[in-house]
């Protein structure tokens, strides 16, 4: 599984904080690893998700 995520990004960096080996915030909006998502982060990474205050990150 992987995560993209869209324009409309606030970076409020709660994807950051909930999951930091998915996403990270460059140049102050979210960026998803291009890499699948470890098996062991899955769970944080759907938490990051679902949190997106503005609904723009979704499974890639």
């Amino acid at each position: 599984m992987k995560y993209k995520v869209n324009d409309g990004c606030i970076g409020c960096g709660v994807c950051e904080a909930t999951c930091p080996e998915v996403f990270t915030l460059v140049d102050g909006v979210a960026v998803a690893s291009k890499d699948p998502v470890p098996a062991e982060c899955e769970d944080s990474a759907a938490e990051a998700c679902e949190n997106c205050p503005v609904g723009v990150i979704e499974e890639a």
